[in-house]
């Protein structure tokens, strides 16, 4: 069985920092690409960040130069730092893995249980 656990989020003035962590355990054999979405209500999930088992990020545009997504492989963990928030970074943030599990033939998603960013004075 595969886990993602994360951590980090919180309430924030506007102008603050955050960092979220998402660790994935159990039976890994590799893994692949790692990547941060967020949920408000009202609107679908979207992609806020994402970075390759190579290293090689991507973001969305409003988020680009005060966010980054950085990897510890050998703790299996993703990183979301975030400065300079905003009021519309409030959000569910979901960490989203792909890796392959032992025994298992194929990569697959695996998804964090969320953790809620709330950027308000």
């Amino acid at each position: 069985q595969v886990q993602l656990v994360e951590s980090g989020g919180g309430l924030v003035q506007p102008g603050g920092s955050l960092r979220l962590s998402c660790a994935a355990s159990g039976s890994i054999f590799s893994i692949n690409s790692m990547g941060w979405y967020r949920r408000t209500p009202g609107k679908q999930r979207e992609l806020v960040a994402t970075i390759t088992s190579g290293g090689t990020t991507d973001y969305t545009d409003s988020v680009k130069g005060r966010f980054t997504i950085f990897r510890d492989n050998a703790k299996n963990t993703v990183y979301l730092q975030m400065n300079s928030l905003k009021p519309e970074d409030t959000a569910v943030y979901y960490c989203k893995t792909r890796l392959k599990a032992a025994h298992v033939l194929y990569e697959w998603d695996y998804w964090g249980q969320g953790t809620q960013v709330t950027v308000s004075s």
